[in-house]
């Protein structure tokens, strides 16, 4: 776990500050189920690959003549431990994972106006189970490190790694505002799904602003509206169904946030509506999904009646 982060002399400065936040993130005592989670990882199926390929839609690892039926079987058993699977696809040995998000149109929408990202260290925050973070080293990043505070994507991410076993990409249980002040090791920062969950938007955007090098980029990803009292909608209880969403801004209000943040250069990329095919339940994410989230008699409504989701791309410069 962690083994480019533990091994690179760069992060000397920030290593046990940042081990140890990981470590308490991840302690026994805070997991009921994650005995059960590790037994699940445990028991994948020991299979060595050399076929992986993180620049097509699915992550693919492994090809299908990899691997016996009865192997492939507790390889689906043993991830289905992990339920439910949000971001993805991924594809292992022939298994196709088929996430609730189809997470490669983000990326679709992004990718046009990325900057070059070939021999870059990138951080992705929230990165989810980290779909992500492997099309960024699809697309030549000479390293990522994703962060998010779960431990189920933690234990999925490893899952998927376990075959991959990529020295390139660490992946930490921590949160945004676990980083250092001054952990200013990044050229580019991707936070996608992120800034509406924070009550201090501007907080937010300094975390992202101190982990990136003078001149870094900045890939921001989040809900919008297209207008609202003072520039934010701010939900009086939930939205879409989640009970900490605090902070919808329209695009312009956006961009005076970053502005306010000492981000230049700053540009929306990208406006697109969520829709149900994007979007859904699947045997691997059986819960509700955005189509329980809707106003069943008005789909452009979330079912509390604010404007249905809708997310933009914004790409800024730190100053």
């Amino acid at each position: 776990m962690f083994e480019q982060f533990l091994a690179c002399k760069q992060f000397a400065k920030w290593r046990d500050q940042m081990l140890k936040q990981a470590l308490h993130n991840i302690r026994p005592e805070r997991h009921g189920d994650l005995p059960r989670w590790q037994a699940a990882l445990d028991a994948l199926p020991p299979i060595v690959t050399k076929h992986k390929n993180y620049n097509a839609s699915k992550i693919s690892i492994g090809v299908a003549s990899e691997i016996s039926k009865a192997d492939k079987q507790q390889l689906k058993n043993s991830l289905m431990v992990l339920h439910p699977w949000r971001k993805g696809p991924y594809e292992l040995f022939g298994l196709h994972i088929d996430t609730e998000w189809r997470s490669e149109r983000k990326w679709d929408r992004l990718a046009p106006h990325l900057p070059d990202l070939n021999e870059q260290n990138v951080l992705d925050v929230g990165c989810g189970n980290g779909y992500h973070c492997w099309r960024m080293l699809g697309s030549g990043a000479n390293y990522v490190m994703g962060i998010d505070p779960s431990v189920k994507f933690l234990l999925q991410h490893q899952a998927i790694n376990r075959y991959a076993q990529e020295s390139r990409f660490d992946f930490l249980p921590l949160a945004s505002e676990h980083l250092p002040n001054d952990f200013t090791y990044f050229d580019t920062v991707f936070s996608m799904g992120v800034l509406y969950h924070r009550r201090r938007p501007q907080a937010h955007l300094a975390e992202l602003s101190n982990a990136m090098v003078s001149g870094g980029s900045l890939v921001l990803e989040t809900l919008v509206v297209d207008e609202a009292p003072d520039g934010a909608l701010v939900p009086e209880d939930r939205y879409a169904q989640m009970n900490n969403v605090w902070f919808i801004p329209t695009v312009s209000r956006l961009i005076e946030e970053l502005t306010k943040a000492n981000f230049s250069d700053i540009r929306c990329v990208n406006i697109n509506e969520t829709t149900l095919d994007e979007q859904r339940s699947t045997n691997w994410m059986t819960f509700h999904s955005l189509k329980n989230f809707l106003d069943p008699d008005d789909p452009s409504k979330t079912i509390e009646g604010y404007p249905r989701p809708k997310r933009a791309i914004l790409i800024a410069t730190k100053a």
